[in-house]
């Protein structure tokens, strides 16, 4: 394949994962925060833009830890007590996503993306 040839490949495969695939990353995150308390989340509902990246900070005020799990955000994460972390969200679709602290089922929240 000649330089020319290989050119009129490439070219157009880039521009496709810049306009397309890299659109998503290209997009500044939102930052959002949920504490959890007594086996509480605080606020229980949480809000976030919808179609943008999210950076979910979750503070565990408990001396215990606890698992914040999503089904539908596809997520998991074990936050030792009196510590906080930190879990990506990928841009979402409007809409609600539950979420559980999976070492107490009964402490639920939501994000609502809109």
């Amino acid at each position: 394949m000649t330089a020319i040839n290989i050119s009129r490949v490439v070219l157009p495969i880039v521009a496709a994962l810049i306009c397309f695939g890299g659109g998503a990353r290209a997009q500044e995150a939102v930052t959002i925060q949920v504490s959890v308390r007594d086996h509480r989340f605080q606020p229980a509902e949480i809000h976030a833009p919808a179609n943008k990246p999210i950076i979910l900070i979750v503070k565990n005020l408990d001396p215990i830890p606890m698992e914040f799990e999503s089904i539908t955000l596809r997520v998991e994460k074990v936050v030792v007590g009196n510590s906080e972390g930190t879990i990506r969200l990928r841009p979402l679709a409007p809409g609600r996503y539950n979420f559980f602290d999976d070492f107490r089922p009964e402490t639920k929240g939501v994000l609502v993306a809109q």
